[in-house]
């Protein structure tokens, strides 16, 4: 009879710690995911921003080397990610494939210019910055034109959605985070719960709170510890796979922005664990005999 309880006792905490684990996993999982997206905003913006063109004319009388002297200066640029030249031939090429006739023959010419198609870095994609490249590369004498008012509504809309969606990821952050606290804390505090009388018992016999809550504190590091390993497999599983699926967002390219999120998973559900421990075995360390049993 006895090794029957004995085996349900261990059978139990083994379920509860069980329990504990993946409710930590859950959570982390969860705060880890939210977490990416937030450090991660920055760099998947600024891949929709790189898209945009701003589109560069020129004089018909400008020379071919010095188109490709005024390329090779912007390309040296910070602002500047990637650039492609158009002649006007290739262009005509384009446009009478596009609406399907010729164009030249009816009009007798071509009206088209040679043309430098340039994207920017993110940093510098908003209508202050970019009125600002525009102003200087028309300076140029053989620049005739610099555009990019196609896309002026979509940066615009596109810069103020961006600081809206930080502000509200910061807010959810937040809120998840205590709802992360709340939730491990409870796990922590039902698995604690079920060894009121060994604590009760340890401390009859004369054993100092520091001597009793250790162990669990050890055990709680290592739950935190088994959590969030668990739950940074996960995130990295499915990372993995997002980022073989958009190769173009490069999910897994950046090992500083990776190593803090990982870091701060593993920080964050060992830290929390432990404070949980500590406040649920002080809490049953104060307690007196009668209020074991409620």
């Amino acid at each position: 009879m006895t090794d029957f309880f004995e085996k349900y006792q261990k059978r139990r905490i083994i379920s509860a710690n069980i329990s504990v684990v993946i409710s930590i996993a859950i959570v982390l999982f969860l705060l880890g995911a939210l977490g990416f997206f937030l450090l991660n905003s920055k760099h998947i913006t600024n891949y929709f921003k790189e898209k945009i063109t701003i589109t560069v004319f020129f004089k018909n009388h400008a020379k071919l080397s010095e188109i490709k002297q005024f390329e090779k200066r912007i390309k040296l640029s910070p602002q500047v990610k990637h650039t492609k030249f158009i002649t006007k031939k290739e262009a005509a090429r384009q446009l009478r494939k596009d609406i399907g006739e010729d164009f030249i023959k009816f009009l007798d010419f071509n009206p088209l210019q040679d043309n430098l198609e340039v994207n920017l870095n993110g940093d510098y994609v908003n209508a202050h910055k970019m009125d600002s490249i525009k102003r200087k590369w028309q300076t140029y004498k053989f620049v005739s034109e610099v555009n990019y008012e196609y896309y002026k509504p979509l940066i615009k809309g596109l810069n103020r959605n961006i600081q809206k969606l930080s502000f509200w990821i910061m807010m959810v952050s937040a809120v998840f985070l205590v709802l992360v606290f709340l939730l491990i804390n409870s796990a922590i505090r039902l698995s604690l719960y079920n060894k009121r009388f060994a604590i009760k018992t340890m401390q009859l016999v004369g054993a100092t709170k520091a001597f009793i809550r250790k162990p669990f504190l050890i055990k709680a590091f290592w739950l935190g510890f088994t959590g969030a390993l668990l739950a940074s497999l996960a995130l990295w599983g499915i990372l993995y796979y997002l980022d073989r699926l958009y190769p173009e967002f490069q999910f897994l390219t950046d090992y500083k922005l990776l190593g803090i999120l990982f870091i701060s998973i593993f920080a964050t559900g060992i830290l929390i664990t432990l404070i949980s421990t500590y406040f649920a075995t002080r809490r049953l360390l104060n307690l007196n005999a009668d209020q074991l049993h409620f």
